[in-house]
């Protein structure tokens, strides 16, 4: 079975599901391949959810350190670790919710599961045959490896 656009992405992350909502702002019939989850590893275990950690890092710091600096007497502040995983999966889970909500929001077809390009103009998931004038590649990055420095697979 195949679908035709106008323009298919491979890749939701932070360049792939922008470049949706503009392409189909525009007029165009979109669709967007996702092998994992709409908004990549920088909304689901980079930049989004360290960010979150961070601010409540900072918080307890001002609190806990600075807090008579402000006059703000705390005698007991407690670093609360699965309350704060919570809040950073909760901050997580309402983007996701948000990119979810814009690409119905937009028309934009989500199709999960691993893209292959056939051809200049098809691309495959699966045994469906994706027909595009137009494809943009947003797959992300791997990790480079620095001389002298093994990776080890674990972060």
């Amino acid at each position: 079975m195949a679908a035709d656009f106008d323009v298919a992405i491979l890749g939701g992350g932070m360049g792939g599901y922008p470049a949706a909502i503009r392409a189909s702002q525009l007029g165009l019939k979109v669709a967007l391949v996702e092998s994992d989850k709409l908004g990549g590893t920088c909304l689901h275990v980079g930049c989004i959810p360290t960010k979150a950690l961070l601010e409540s890092s900072e918080l307890y710091h001002r609190v806990a350190v600075r807090g008579q600096e402000f006059g703000i007497a705390a005698e007991s502040v407690a670093f609360d670790y699965p309350r704060i995983a919570a809040r950073r999966d909760a901050v997580v889970n309402q983007l996701f919710k948000g990119v979810q909500y814009l690409m119905k929001k937009n028309k934009v077809e989500v199709i999960a599961g691993n893209g292959r390009v056939r051809d200049r103009g098809t691309i495959e998931v699966g045994a469906q045959q994706i027909k595009a004038k137009n494809l943009i590649v947003a797959t992300g990055s791997t990790v480079k490896s620095l001389p002298g420095i093994e990776f080890d697979g674990q972060y």
